[in-house]
């Protein structure tokens, strides 16, 4: 974290690419490290990718959560956009 998120997002490509492509913790760690750098949209489709993946009922539930919470800020923000001055 010392280097930021989009550090940590452009060491993850080459992982992507690979054996970890289909894995749900790459999506995870993707979603978290896009949030962080303000990209909530596409942090949203990450953690439901990853709940997709997981057979972790628990897991599944947190991620599916995680995104809905996230969602709801993305649609807040353009809707608070939207709005007059």
């Amino acid at each position: 974290m010392v280097h930021g998120p989009a550090t940590g997002l452009a060491l993850l490509e080459p992982l992507a690419a690979g054996s970890l492509a289909g894995h749900h913790r790459l999506h995870t760690t993707r979603a978290h490290l896009l949030e962080m750098a303000g990209d909530l949209s596409a942090a949203v489709e990450d953690y439901r990718a990853a709940a997709s993946l997981t057979a972790s009922l628990p897991e599944r539930g947190y991620l599916t959560a995680r995104a809905a919470r996230l969602g709801a800020s993305v649609t807040t923000l353009l809707t608070s956009d939207d709005a007059p001055l």
